[in-house]
């Protein structure tokens, strides 16, 4: 029987006064403090819901970033209100976000998606930034049947998109060359090599295993590493990468044509690199976490 049901038993015979309450709760392995406090009618009723007073002026602040940023759960939103706080020496905690959201039906949907149960011991990420970068493509489709291609270069540390690039057409070995020169430049400057050996992860696509993109990533320094096939958890950040991307920020703007999208990336990844919270980064946006490691170092 259930816990309630077992209270209630309990309740119906030491109301009968045959039986020491004592023994009554020690066979149904009831709380002894509650039969008390039912037999003598002591039982705290619920209070109505708890709120602060400035709750009031909170909430228009939750419903500009909700509208904002549609994809955005209570952390993410707690996280853009305490930037926004951070003036006035207020921060508030994401309990009472999620209560506040709560109340005024401000919480996104639970997707009900279940993850896979293959196992993956590895680990992706990263303690030191420079360390390991990650790679990947994605396609944008746009409304008039024009498909953006994506590929950029992830840090596994800070979680920042380092360096991208897009074309209408295919990705390709030259691409990604290019990519892996743009992000040495864009990290350790104007060079022709790594400072120190960076690994560079990717999957198994034609224009990462190509002869001439591995020969080439090994000349700047990388140690090139590829994912076992089939196995996309092995690039995780990546592709966590990928979803964060497409939910925030391609799937709540108008995608007209190719034109337009390519315009919008720029912003699009500076946003994402300067103001996305993220949960393994204590909340912090890549660059905010980046500059913090910088300055402890």
């Amino acid at each position: 029987d259930s816990p309630g049901k077992k209270v209630d038993i309990a309740h119906a015979i030491a109301a009968t006064g045959r039986y020491p309450l004592v023994r009554i709760a020690e066979v149904l392995c009831v709380s002894r403090s509650n039969l008390y406090d039912r037999l003598l009618d002591k039982r705290q009723h619920r209070s109505a819901r708890y709120s602060k007073d400035d709750d009031a002026r909170l909430l228009p602040l939750i419903r500009q970033i909700c509208s904002e940023r549609a994809t955005n759960g209570y952390r993410r939103v707690t996280a853009h209100l305490n930037r926004a706080l951070k003036e006035h020496n207020w921060r508030v905690n994401p309990k009472r976000i999620y209560r506040i959201m709560q109340a005024n039906n401000l919480l996104l949907a639970k997707s009900g998606h279940k993850k896979p149960e293959r196992c993956h011991t590895g680990s992706v990420v990263t303690l030191k930034s420079d360390t390991r970068w990650c790679s990947d493509g994605f396609e944008i489709r746009c409304w008039n049947r024009e498909v953006v291609r994506v590929v950029f270069s992830l840090d596994c540390c800070d979680r920042e998109a380092i360096s991208w690039s897009a074309t209408t057409g295919g990705i390709n070995s030259v691409m990604v060359q290019d990519l892996l020169t743009v992000s040495v430049e864009k990290r350790f400057g104007n060079t022709l090599y790594l400072p120190h050996a960076v690994e560079w992860l990717t999957d198994n696509g034609s224009c990462y295993i190509a002869d001439a993109t591995r020969t080439f990533a090994a000349s700047l320094g990388f140690i090139v590493c590829t994912t076992p096939v089939r196995s996309p958890e092995s690039n995780g950040m990546a592709e966590s990468f990928v979803k964060t991307f497409k939910r925030d920020y391609v799937y709540v703007n108008d995608l007209p044509d190719a034109m337009t999208v390519m315009e919008k990336l720029t912003e699009w990844m500076e946003d994402y690199n300067n103001w996305h919270p993220h949960k393994g980064l204590k909340m912090q946006s890549p660059r905010e976490y980046r500059s913090s490691l910088l300055a402890i170092n």
